[in-house]
């Protein structure tokens, strides 16, 4: 697996520290806000406007958009517009240079998103003109209006669904849809706990789970408009809706007496919040750990491993995407189903706000605000 950061040097790669292969960007000079890049792609017939980030540091201050070039379409390559591209966490933790994974710099912002094919390779085989896709996998560089990819490095989704709900497919839906599918054998019926059931991922947890029969108990903080945010989530799929505060609370036995005991523990805070999550697993279910949004460690009580003997493990979607890399046949089978339930109502975007390219400070700086209720997406 490799990421290609910037069109102008996709054909420029190297080995990062942590061992994935990156494409960096390869500054010569810079001129009036213009970036030149070195590239073998031949002579460069257009540029486009990106987000580009040269040393590590506060998103709104490292981050500028430049004029960058974009090369000519090689044989298995395609030129794409991008069409919308989402500000993650993930993406903010690169640009601060705090993540798992960091391309080498100066690189374009952002991993996820969706794009029109605008052009094809002559040895292309998969893709044609008008077609959607999304990356394969993280490190794409997605900030950007165009840019010329390899044909391996994306797939198609159908351009019917809609623009947000693509452009926010690669990383939640697919974090959610395998963390109900790798680590129990869920059937109709099972029960799932999770905290953090507001956040993207939450949410296609919720809806994945209603179209599976799979009932869910969702965990959110205490706060003014607790009971409009539950009927939020129970109108999108939640079976139950409990404030963090109730966890050791009688009224979770009550619970149990009309919905079984969860299989499953979806993790995304840490801290107290993981710890009452295993309190509730039944005895021989799991805890997938996928997030830390408390920056609190996980406390795993004795009594659980011994007594209740819990499975305690972690979720990275991106280390998945590198581990299947090569099996096609799963991926696909993942996104087709993934884009059969948007096409039937059954998995929607989350709340996002829709913003403009050159309003990209503003988006970051949203983005950076703590418990923010919408996703930032920039409108190429």
């Amino acid at each position: 697996m490799w990421f290609p950061v910037l069109s102008a040097c996709l054909r420029g790669r190297a080995v990062s520290k942590s061992g994935f292969v990156v494409a960096s960007l390869c500054p010569k000079h810079r001129e009036a806000n213009v970036s030149h890049f070195s590239h073998s792609a031949g002579r460069c017939s257009q540029t486009c406007q990106a987000l580009i980030y040269r040393k590590h540091g506060d998103p709104s201050r490292v981050v500028e958009l430049e004029d960058a070039p974009v090369p000519q379409t090689g044989a298995k390559e395609v030129l794409v517009k991008l069409l919308a591209s989402p500000i993650n966490p993930s993406d903010v933790n690169m640009i601060q240079g705090t993540y798992a994974i960091l391309p080498d710099l100066p690189a374009v912002g952002g991993n996820e998103g969706v794009a029109q094919v605008i052009e094809v390779g002559s040895q292309v085989k998969s893709l044609k003109a008008g077609d959607w896709v999304i990356p394969r996998d993280a490190g794409l560089g997605t900030w950007r209006t165009e840019a010329v990819l390899a044909e391996d490095d994306v797939f198609s989704v159908p351009n019917s669904i809609p623009l947000l709900s693509a452009a926010t497919l690669g990383v939640n839906p697919c974090t959610a849809f395998r963390m109900l599918s790798d680590f129990e054998d869920l059937r109709p019926g099972d029960s799932v706990i999770q905290n953090a059931a507001n956040s993207g991922v939450g949410q296609a947890v919720i809806q994945i789970a209603a179209a599976r029969g799979i009932n869910t108990i969702n965990i959110i903080r205490d706060r003014p408009d607790f009971t409009q945010l539950s009927d939020k989530l129970k109108a999108i799929g939640a079976s139950h809706v409990i404030r963090e505060e109730s966890l050791r609370r009688p009224e979770m036995k009550e619970l149990f007496t009309t919905c079984s005991k969860p299989k499953l523990a979806l993790n995304g805070v840490g801290g107290k919040s993981a710890t009452e999550l295993l309190r509730h697993l039944q005895v021989g279910g799991s805890m997938v750990t996928y997030g830390g949004m408390s920056k609190q460690p996980v406390t795993v009580p004795v009594s659980a491993l011994i007594f209740k003997d819990v499975r305690v493990c972690g979720f990275w979607v991106t280390q998945w995407k590198r581990d299947h890399s090569h099996d096609e046949r799963v991926f696909r089978g993942m996104l087709d189903e993934l884009c059969s339930l948007i096409q039937q109502g059954k998995l929607t975007a989350p709340a996002c706000e829709e913003v403009r390219l050159r309003d990209y400070k503003k988006a970051l700086d949203a983005a950076l605000q703590p418990f923010t209720s919408s996703k930032q997406v920039l409108i190429m």
